[in-house]
């Protein structure tokens, strides 16, 4: 199994679904209300380890109910939370509207992830001892760049997801291997709205990048080779929350894996373009088998025939056309 380490936020995600939503100042009615385990550190841990990874979590919940719930969706995910530590006071929160168009608009309260500052006793080991490392923005920058740090001491791919989106401080940036922002944030690191020029720009800082464009898929550069972009599965959304955390923990194992870059975006596609025909974070997130199965479908609708076992993961995905996956 692919040895994974995260190091990232935990939050319980409240969730309301609006059929459209509020402008400033407007109130509106909504349909449903949940409450469900995540945060980005959490959801591609969960992610990681339904693709079939061996993943250990680091970060924090608060002394209260939810952090109790989220250690169990960790667990009951079989993500194991040795490194998770608990801290008094209160776990974090995403507040989510959730429209009838599948988009969303989140708001995070850090809580019990604001003390993660450093590395504690334990975690540089989980680190050491994973093929890779996932980091994300919602922990406070001096854990971001520990953790970086120990990655690259011990010779671990380190893969950031640069969000919330905000400007890097270079030695991040030079600790990265594998940098997978969406659009957006592309365009905030690089100043440029084309995510070809931004990610020629970036790769002046990191090696590799990964830009998921949404409807449009992703685009992949690396120093040195031509840029690559593979199209997303067409799928009718229902819910994007936790769309692009599903793509990098599946992106993530099938690196480790040792698959070929093309071959591991259609992949990590696949199983994000089913998790945004679910509803929730974690909740939506595919198993490794349900993966397979949408990504062969694809390939075989693609080819016109069986696919070779050798491929047989390798699809495009399939389903009516109305919205992409990794966003």
């Amino acid at each position: 199994m692919t040895a994974i380490a995260v190091l990232g936020s935990t939050n319980m995600d409240l969730v309301a679904y609006v059929p459209k939503a509020p402008l400033p100042g407007e109130t509106v009615t909504g349909r449903a209300f949940r409450t469900v385990p995540g945060g980005k550190g959490a959801n591609q841990a969960v992610a990681a380890a339904r693709s079939g990874g061996k993943v250990v979590m680091i970060g924090a919940v608060g002394a209260d109910e939810f952090g109790v719930r989220l250690r169990s969706a960790l667990t009951a995910a079989g993500v194991e939370t040795a490194g998770l530590r608990t801290v008094e006071g209160a776990s974090g929160t995403a507040h989510i509207t959730v429209d009838d168009e599948g988009g969303n608009r989140i708001v995070v309260i850090p809580g019990a992830n604001g003390s993660v500052t450093g590395l504690e006793a334990g975690d540089e080991a989980r680190i050491a001892a994973a093929g890779a490392l996932l980091l994300q923005l919602e922990l406070p920058l001096p854990a971001v760049l520990a953790g970086a740090r120990a990655a690259r001491a011990h010779g671990v791919r380190t893969v950031l997801t640069p969000a919330p989106a905000q400007p890097l401080p270079a030695e991040l940036l030079a600790a990265t291997d594998l940098l997978v922002p969406n659009e957006h944030e592309a365009a905030t690191l690089t100043g440029l709205t084309d995510p070809r020029q931004a990610a020629e720009a970036l790769l002046t800082t990191v090696p590799e990048v990964v830009i998921t464009l949404g409807a449009a898929g992703v685009l992949h550069a690396a120093r040195g080779r031509d840029p690559l972009t593979v199209p997303a599965p067409r799928v009718r959304a229902v819910d994007t929350t936790a769309a692009g955390d599903t793509f990098v923990g599946a992106l993530a194992v099938a690196l480790g894996e040792g698959r070929p870059m093309p071959e591991a975006l259609r992949w990590a596609s696949a199983a994000a373009a089913l998790s945004v025909q679910r509803h929730g974070a974690q909740d939506s997130m595919p198993t490794r088998a349900e993966t397979d199965a949408f990504a062969l479908a694809g390939w075989e609708a693609e080819h016109g025939q069986a696919a070779p076992a050798a491929t047989s993961t390798t699809g495009s995905g399939s389903g009516e056309a109305e919205a992409g996956a990794a966003s």
